[in-house]
């Protein structure tokens, strides 16, 4: 739990400083290249998270990562990171008001709550989908490999 606690808060924290910095602190809107840019940025810390948290999972167990241990391993990580996000932006949201979300929402087509649940989902779900995916690939490589004549269960 430490690890995905380690790994999955460092995801968050870059989140936070590339807001707070970016958006907050220079005042730079959310054009389309900041938003290309902070997809980059968002999904290459969480796979690299999610790679040295598995990696580090894998030196604690003595070098014999199991595909199952770093796929949880992974997702783990991608929970913690969905959900402190969640509540970084929770609590942005109720600190500096609906100014943000709205600019990174585009136009409304419903009312702000509805336009915020679906916000929050999408990070949280889309978090954990894409947590999954990186998790996935990342255990295929670092699992440790059994032989086809293995009497050895996963």
């Amino acid at each position: 739990m430490k690890i995905a606690l380690k790994y999955g808060l460092l995801i968050t924290v870059v989140v936070v400083l590339w807001i707070v910095i970016v958006r907050l602190w220079l005042g730079m809107g959310g054009g389309p290249q900041g938003q290309i840019i902070s997809g980059v940025l968002f999904n290459a810390t969480a796979i690299l998270a999610v790679f040295l948290g598995m990696k580090e999972h894998k030196q604690a167990l003595g070098g014999a990562l199991s595909f199952k241990d770093g796929v949880k391993t992974g997702m783990a990580i991608s929970l913690v990171y969905a959900t402190s996000a969640c509540l970084f932006f929770t609590i942005e949201y109720l600190l500096a008001g609906p100014k943000l979300l709205l600019s990174e929402a585009g136009p409304q087509n419903g009312p702000l709550w509805q336009v915020a649940v679906m916000a929050y989902a999408g990070l949280f779900f889309g978090s954990l989908l894409f947590g999954l995916i990186y998790a996935t690939l990342i255990a295929f490589f670092l699992a440790r490999r059994l032989g086809r004549n293995s009497t050895e269960i996963i």
